[in-house]
């Protein structure tokens, strides 16, 4: 007995049909039937009854669980061992926010590439919620997202930052003038802001709806050089992260920090619970943890 029994055997009786099982496995039909024979004569035992519907004895059905319970240990083992060399030639798929994600991930990044450098690292820009969708399906193997936690069972977390909200406006605004301001002296202002599908474009709204208003979008957008832009053509005011804010380099723009306000950018990482993840992968999660310690 070996494992190409095992596979075929648990084949044909999720199948229970050798004709379907064999087209699933692209081997020929008698070729498979001499495997289920070889393997029912080893054991001693009839596995299916060859009736006009096939049907599992209940040999087989005591032999079906120990094969699942020995394919999955032996499908860990290939996996783990691949692990190894995945360290060489491996790939992470990671999301992140294009207005956010680089600035805040890309020492972490770095930190990574220094140690295993022959790991690609393909990043995504795309929203939060996207991330999460992204993370959930398997497409992304890790996402940046703002403001956990994370409402759902799905996935494992760890907080990266948590950076404040500051207003960015003219230098000409009458805002400018203040050393800092509630949302909702804000009121009557344009508002550039985030796209729908980021999640700080959520808690903005809701936020300002808290101070009584619903915000004058006049336009959306995914890149924080094109809101700063924005700012400075005088077209409205926008809202980011202080450690974007208080380093922008322009004379035009003003940033002013929030009253009373809970307007952060919480950003941290997620992963899918329950789900084997890749060595390197693990890898990455640990090393950030690491330097999260040490920031």
């Amino acid at each position: 007995m070996d494992i190409r029994h095992l596979e075929y055997f648990s084949e044909v009786a999720k199948q229970l049909s050798f004709t379907k099982a064999a087209a699933s496995l692209h081997v020929s039909q008698p070729s498979l039937s001499k495997v289920i024979k070889q393997l029912e004569t080893e054991l001693g035992v009839p596995l299916f009854y060859r009736s006009k519907q096939l049907q599992l004895t209940d040999a087989g059905k005591a032999v079906l669980v120990n094969a699942i319970s020995v394919l999955d240990a032996f499908h860990n083992l290939t996996s783990e061992l691949g692990d190894i060399i995945d360290l060489k030639k491996g790939e992470i798929k990671i999301g992140i926010p294009p207005i956010t994600g680089a600035a805040f991930f890309s020492k972490i990044i770095s930190y990574y590439r220094d140690r295993y450098p022959q790991i690609k690292i393909l990043l995504s820009e795309v929203g939060s919620k996207m991330i999460k969708q992204g993370v959930e399906d398997g497409s992304l193997d890790i996402g940046l997202v703002c403001n956990l936690p994370v409402q759902s069972d799905s996935f494992d977390t760890l907080e990266v930052i948590n950076d404040p909200l500051m207003l960015l406006v003219h230098k000409e605004s009458e805002l400018a003038k203040k050393s800092s301001i509630n949302l909702a002296e804000m009121k009557k202002e344009s508002f550039i802001l985030y796209r729908e599908d980021f999640t700080l474009h959520d808690r903005i709204i809701e936020e300002c709806k808290s101070k009584n208003f619903y915000p004058n979008v006049v336009c959306h957008s995914s890149h924080r050089d094109f809101m700063i832009e924005m700012v400075e053509a005088k077209v409205g005011i926008a809202l980011l992260p202080s450690q974007i804010a208080t380093d922008i380099k322009n004379r035009e723009i003003v940033a002013i920090p929030l009253e009373h306000s809970s307007l952060s950018l919480e950003l941290g990482m997620v992963w899918k619970k329950n789900k084997y993840l890749p060595f390197a992968v693990r890898e990455f999660i640990d090393m950030s943890k690491e330097y999260m310690a040490e920031a």
